[in-house]
């Protein structure tokens, strides 16, 4: 493994990031924007309110995309052990 081969497998990590961590930063990003402005329409101020619905659209993201987010990180897995395996057998 040479530093040509860097550069993909980096390229491939900061992918396999995006798309696992991407789905909850955006739901949380778009939570805590929707509640902000509800919070300012009303002038209710309280940090519960803005946390409960944060955790609970993370919770059914996990519950719907939960066997996509294991079966990219398996996936992901399997190939970095394939690439150790064919490291460690030149």
């Amino acid at each position: 493994m040479g530093q040509d081969d860097l550069g993909p497998l980096l390229r491939d990590m900061m992918v396999l990031v995006l798309k696992l961590g991407g789905p909850m930063l955006a739901a949380t990003l778009l939570v805590g924007l929707l509640v902000s402005l509800i919070q300012t329409v009303t002038q209710i101020n309280e940090p519960t309110l803005a946390f409960v619905p944060k955790v609970l659209a993370v919770g059914l993201l996990l519950l719907f995309l939960g066997p996509f987010m294991l079966t990219t990180l398996n996936d992901a897995t399997r190939q970095i052990f394939d690439r150790v395996i064919a490291v460690g057998g030149s």
